[in-house]
């Protein structure tokens, strides 16, 4: 196909047809019988050409160039139309330079659906775009690219400015959107008018953004709203020159304000819950020379309706509060940025002092209110200090981990709140929860409330990330060396009702050797599962977890490890599972990483698991998890058979005592006595059995000897018969302890034993003995010495009670 262009010379229009840059040559223009790459035609010129391939808007470009001149004669003002016709569909930029003196105002005032300003290298939806640049001298400033559907209606400027308009090569577009008015001079570099209707947002760029903006220039917006709504404006990005005279800063006429106009630093937070309409204008200043620096500024303005609480106040009263704040912020925040486009939730200090993000500090009264809809949208996120500095005044005292109230009767969901515990050195710090105790958050038992609590120990080497843990477990103590952070974190509504039976507490209590340890006492009806800190990262190196499990007395504890193996090769040092009971002569087992884990088994008394860690090899993590069940000791078979055997042994005794006094008093032959060297004079251990001193009681003295019961037949030999030894008590001259002989432990502290074997430990034997001689007892002091004997468990001699039988019998 064929075009035809033809350029009147008093429409001072000039087309050049070009190559896109960056575009191969692949398309050529043909006018008569040559080719060329590009086509300029001038004002007063006919062309008409070809191209030499069917999609030349892959190859060419278009720019039509109009020239107006208000300078030497009348401009031509009105709608301004796109000429000329029936050009070939390529991509194409009018441009209209408009050249007028300084001394006069030009007035671009666009069509509806008005424009709307965007950032340097953005598109826009439909690929049409404007670009306004003002022309003063010989300086050309750019006030900005914008697009269609927006609300900036008019843009005035002083001296000159050149127009260009950008459509792509398939827009059906005929008409500019825009006309050309003449104006007074507006003594400033330009005003931008934007009509706001209904809730809605604009976001505007000052000139040359994000370039500077000219030195000791004026410009101003002005912002058309009605007057039953409320405005707020927000800057998002700016920066400062360096100034040598005057001061940068924004001033707002507002109408009705006392104070017009409202100055500001771009630093200040911006008004807000503006009624109706107001001007904000740009002052620059006289910049260094040698450093001149950048002005700019990018803001947004924010029109909503007044909010049905508009006038409601909170009061938050933070007077009594030490080292805490309080930020009210938007969901997301920090992290997430806000579309600018998203609806605005405002919190307010006072009517006009809004802001997004509001922070509220510890020793205060604060009256807020709020401009949002929905109130679901903010959050609040509060941080606490308690640091110890009289070490004589911080063990004695307990602090109670809660939620203000200033912060719950806000009608804004908690989002976190943060205790950053300060201990200082040789001091650690005890955190406890009395009566709901602690559940620590594992995969086999996830927390389901509506808060919960992670809780982080920050050592001068590492982080040790004890762990999640919410309320109602068996956690009942936690203790950590150095400082702590707990950071609280609500799930839903639900936790307005459920803080108020916090319980969480704690203290500065003296040092303890482990970074971390538990007392854990188990819910009778439920297994317990514990892990190890920094789950699933691994232990840091060279750190030591203590558990101490609490077992009641009626009942057995049933541990158990969730793996056969501790799952790690140690490059320095050994790893260690370390398993005791608190009970007196218990075995402790002992594993390393080399070694199998501990099998399932019972533990009768409350105990201690300890994990040490080696510092691992490369892609190696010391995790361990265990769990806790408890049930109710259940009595064997076998010991109800021999109690009841008992109780039948006890009653023959009795029985035959009788029958022996019987016997005794026909019976008045000398007898002496034979100590049985088997008898164990104490239980191991039962001091309080005693109440005084051995040496301050006669204990080890028999006080009666009957001479009466002779037992000389015992030392009978099979040939003959040989006179009992008979003497007086010797009484002994050595030194005497505070208690009875008793065997050495089995095992200590400081001497580990270890054991694979699950069974209950042998009984103990006693070693030590006493020799004793005996004296004769005169007549008549002979009285129920019978149950002697039945003390004397697990005795090989032959008893008094049988040899004053077998004395009977020979009678």
């Amino acid at each position: 196909a064929s075009f035809t262009i033809a350029l009147r010379t008093v429409d001072n229009v000039t087309v050049v047809i070009k190559l896109r840059p960056g575009v191969l040559v692949g398309c050529q223009i043909r006018v008569k019988n040559f080719f060329r790459s590009e086509l300029k035609i001038k004002p007063g010129d006919n062309v008409t050409f070809t191209f030499t391939c069917s999609t030349p808007e892959k190859y060419f470009i278009m720019e039509i160039q109009k020239n107006i001149d208000c300078v030497s004669g009348p401009c031509p003002f009105g709608d301004v139309h796109l000429y000329p016709l029936g050009l070939p569909r390529l991509n194409r930029t009018f441009v209209w330079d408009v050249k007028a003196s300084t001394k006069a105002g030009l007035e671009l005032k666009f069509s509806t659906p008005w424009l709307r300003q965007i950032e340097p290298g953005e598109t826009c939806p439909d690929f049409v775009s404007y670009n306004i640049n003002s022309c003063i001298d010989k300086a050309t400033v750019n006030i900005g690219t914008f697009c269609r559907n927006g609300s900036v209606s008019r843009v005035k400027l002083l001296g000159g400015v050149i127009m260009s308009l950008h459509l792509p090569w398939n827009s059906p577009l005929t008409t500019s959107g825009f006309n050309i008015a003449n104006r007074a001079s507006i003594k400033r570099l330009c005003i931008i008018e934007s009509i706001l209707k209904g809730e809605s947002s604009v976001t505007l760029m000052s000139p040359n953004y994000p370039l500077g903006f000219p030195e000791d220039e004026l410009m101003t917006w002005q912002f058309v709203i009605p007057s039953s709504m409320r405005a707020s404006v927000f800057f998002h990005n700016y920066s400062l020159s360096n100034c040598e005279r005057k001061e940068e800063r924004v001033e707002y006429y507002i109408p009705g304000s006392l104070s017009n106009p409202e100055v500001f630093k771009l630093s200040d937070s911006q008004p807000a819950n503006i009624p109706g309409s107001f001007n904000l204008s740009l002052q620059g200043c006289d910049q260094d020379a040698q450093n001149p620096g950048i002005l700019r500024l990018l803001f947004q303005v924010v029109v909503q309706h007044p909010q049905v609480d508009e006038n409601v106040t909170h009061l938050v009263d933070l007077s009594k509060e030490l080292n805490m704040t309080v930020t009210i912020h938007f969901e997301g925040w920090p992290s997430r940025i806000p579309v600018m486009s998203e609806p605005i939730c405002l919190i307010c200090k006072d009517p006009r002092t809004c802001d997004r993000v509001l922070t509220l500090v510890s020793g205060a009264i604060y009256k807020i209110s709020f401009l949002c809809k929905d109130l679901s949208r903010l959050r609040i996120t509060a941080e606490k200090g308690i640091s110890c500095v009289d070490l004589r005044w911080c063990q004695r005292k307990i602090f109670y981990l809660l939620v203000p109230k200033a912060i719950t009767q806000l009608p804004i969901q908690l989002h976190k709140f943060i205790w950053k515990l300060l201990a200082p050195d040789l001091i650690n710090i005890e955190i406890t929860s009395p009566s709901l105790k602690l559940q620590q958050h594992v995969p086999e038992q996830r927390c389901n409330t509506s808060y919960s609590y992670s809780i982080v120990g920050a050592t001068p080497e590492t982080e040790l990330n004890v762990g999640v843990f919410c309320p109602g477990g068996s956690v009942e103590k936690i203790q950590m060396r150095n400082n702590v952070t707990i950071s609280l974190k609500t799930f839903g509504k639900r936790f307005l009702n459920e803080s108020k039976h916090q319980d969480l507490q704690m203290s500065f209590v003296p040092h303890i050797k482990d970074e971390c340890s538990f007392t854990v006492s188990p819910d009778p009806k439920a297994k317990v599962y514990l892990q190890t800190p920094n789950w699933p990262y691994g232990l840091p190196p060279y750190v030591s977890i203590s558990w101490y499990v609490v077992v009641p007395k009626k009942q057995v504890a049933r541990l158990g490890f969730s793996k056969d193996r501790m799952g790690i090769a140690c490059e320095t040092g050994r790893a260690y599972v370390n398993i005791k009971e608190e009970t007196a002569g218990a075995e402790e087992t002992v594993r390393r990483e080399d070694e199998p884990l501990p099998e399932s088994r019972n533990m009768y008394h409350d105990f201690w698991v300890n994990v040490s860690n080696c510092k691992p090899v490369d892609k190696t993590q010391l995790t361990l998890q265990f769990r806790v069940t408890l049930a109710d000791k259940q009595i064997d078979l076998g010991v109800i058979l021999a109690v009841l055997a008992g109780a039948g042994v006890l009653a023959a005794i009795g029985l035959t005592v009788c029958c022996v006094k019987k016997k005794k008093k026909k019976s008045q032959n000398p007898m002496v006595g034979v100590y049985n060297a088997n008898v164990n004079t104490q239980v191991p251990g039962k001091q309080g059995l005693f109440t005084k001193g051995r040496k301050n009681n006669e204990s080890h003295v028999y006080a009666v000897i009957d001479d009466a019961m002779v037992y000389g037949h015992l030392l009978k030999e099979s040939n003959g018969s040989v006179s009992p030894e008979v003497d007086v008590y010797r009484p002994f001259d050595g030194p005497i302890g505070s208690l009875p002989p008793s065997p050495p432990p089995l095992s200590s502290r400081k001497d580990i034993k270890r054991s694979s074997n699950t069974e209950e430990p042998p009984p103990l034997t006693d070693t030590d003995h006493d020799t004793y001689t005996f004296a004769h007892q005169k007549s008549g002091q002979s009285e129920d010495i019978g149950d002697t004997s039945e003390k004397n468990n697990g005795d090989t001699s032959t008893s008094l009670l049988e040899n004053k039988e077998q004395d009977g019998l020979v009678e």
